[in-house]
């Protein structure tokens, strides 16, 4: 094997102060894999006082004898190595951490410890490259297996969170969990209860990332685990749809998040791929071909946020994605549609949420089983939505701003300031070349002239439009739900 040079000299300092490094764990099962590791982990004897006289650029913070070294690497899966001293670990109470942990004297103590066969391997980094498998992990590699060390109940109760993990490596690596390994994860399910939110996310997270992120959520599924990581998924597990759906929603969802992880969406957009129908369940109506599901949008958005919430998802994220399943029944009919509608859509929806929406639309498309992801209907809004971004949506947008008004009118700051910037903005979004300053301020100096009551009936005109535009929006919408 090829180590990279920052590991090398890691184990060339290590050497020459008398002790021994051995790549483990992930990185060592990826390069087994022919991956490409996301990062380094080096075991030793050397105790972490030790480690950190021998690499002054290092952190020592926790009490599990891993100490941080800083490589100077450009790369950022090498620019921190982690090197921890060997370590064994006491009786687990709480299904979570060690009630103790002690410092092994030999590489094959601390590898007895380790949760799967394929992360059990150790290589000793110096000329004779030796191979430490004391549990058949590379048999278990070549078969394409995750077995436990040992008794896959005594793992499982050390640290639950390897119920979670065996289920993304699956999904990761394409692996089939071994029978007895699964059989003990299904029986010991509910000890992922004792588990904080923020390590569930974590494996969750990576899982979602993964190549095979549905077979993931289908394997926490059937391992009874995903009802203590996202519960309201369950919910649309064998509910059937309508006409416009040949499949349930549990399985479009699914399909709808194998389309973004085949076009590598980012994390929000897995999520809301797989999230932008869970609030279906809850507000269906009717049955069979006809059944409607109205509003399940609005309902999906605060389901979905709330769970991310739970999940110690950060705000980005949640309010990323709850816009996305908030909006992503946007419609639109080419030929009944203006300029101006377009940029009333894109007023309601935020432009800079488009992009997004018109990707999980796509998915939505393919997931519901449609051969098309992007018909003619969506490029032609493409289209409209190019020829208008850069016409104004917001008062911001406009070529004259409040203090300008103010200043102009010679003025305080009262409502009639924004009553003017509205009526602006209004006439604006209809004729864009009204957004010229000498234009606006010659109409700002009309508008002055008008009674607040005159402004006020102006604002409810514009109002009017918007509604009238929502309400056509809402109607397709209908439609396609068959409410009346």
């Amino acid at each position: 094997m090829i180590f990279p040079k920052e590991i090398e000299k890691i184990s060339e300092k290590l050497s020459q102060a008398g002790f021994k490094a051995y790549l483990i764990g992930g990185s060592l099962r990826d390069l087994l894999l022919n991956r490409e590791p996301k990062d380094w982990d080096v075991a030793t004897d050397a105790r972490p006082e030790e480690i950190q006289k021998i690499f002054a650029d290092s952190v020592y913070e926790n009490d599990f004898g891993t100490v941080a070294v800083k490589s100077g690497s450009s790369d950022p899966c090498l620019k921190i190595i982690e090197i921890t001293t060997f370590r064994l670990e006491g009786k687990y109470t709480d299904a979570r951490h060690p009630d103790e942990i002690k410092f092994a004297k030999t590489i094959e103590e601390d590898l007895s410890r380790r949760d799967f066969t394929i992360n059990a391997l150790a290589l000793l980094l110096d000329k004779k490259s030796e191979l430490i498998d004391l549990f058949d992990g590379l048999k278990d590699l070549d078969k394409k297996i995750i077995r436990t060390v040992g008794s896959p109940d005594e793992r499982f109760k050390e640290d639950a969170l390897r119920l979670l993990r065996a289920v993304r490596l699956s999904a990761e690596l394409g692996f089939v969990i071994e029978n007895k390994t699964l059989s003990s994860i299904k029986k010991n399910s509910k000890l992922l209860k004792k588990i904080s939110q923020e390590r569930i996310r974590d494996e969750f997270e990576k899982m979602i990332m993964s190549p095979r992120a549905s077979e993931g959520i289908v394997l926490l599924r059937d391992a009874g685990l995903l009802e203590f990581v996202l519960p309201e998924l369950l919910e649309g597990d064998k509910v059937s749809q309508n006409k416009h759906h040949i499949y349930d929603i549990f399985e479009h969802s699914l399909r709808s998040l194998d389309y973004a992880v085949k076009k590598d969406f980012n994390l929000e957009l897995r999520l809301a791929a797989l999230l932008h129908d869970i609030g279906k369940p809850r507000v269906k109506k009717g049955a069979g071909e006809n059944a409607t599901f109205y509003a399940h949008e609005i309902v999906g958005a605060k389901i979905a946020s709330a769970a991310l919430v739970r999940l110690c998802f950060s705000k980005k994220i949640v309010d990323k994605v709850r816009h996305l399943v908030r909006f992503h029944m946007f419609n639109y009919a080419v030929g009944e549609v203006t300029d101006s509608g377009v940029r009333r859509l894109i007023a309601r929806v935020g432009l800079e949420h488009l992009d997004d929406l018109l990707k999980l639309r796509e998915a939505d498309r393919i997931g519901s089983g449609v051969p098309k992801a992007f018909p003619y209907k969506l490029r032609h809004l493409l289209y409209m939505i190019e020829k208008v971004r850069h016409d104004p949506i917001s008062p911001k947008n406009l070529k004259i701003n409040g203090n300008e008004i103010m200043a102009l009118l010679k003025i305080d700051p009262s409502p009639k300031v924004g009553m003017i910037l509205n009526a602006l903005l209004d006439e604006v979004m209809e004729t864009p070349e009204k957004n010229d300053k000498k234009i606006l301020e010659k109409r700002a100096e009309e508008l002055d002239k008008l009674s607040d009551k005159e402004l006020a009936k102006l604002m409810a005109g514009s109002k009017k439009k918007q509604a009238a535009f929502e309400a056509a929006v809402d109607e397709e919408i209908k439609g396609r739900h068959y409410i009346k």
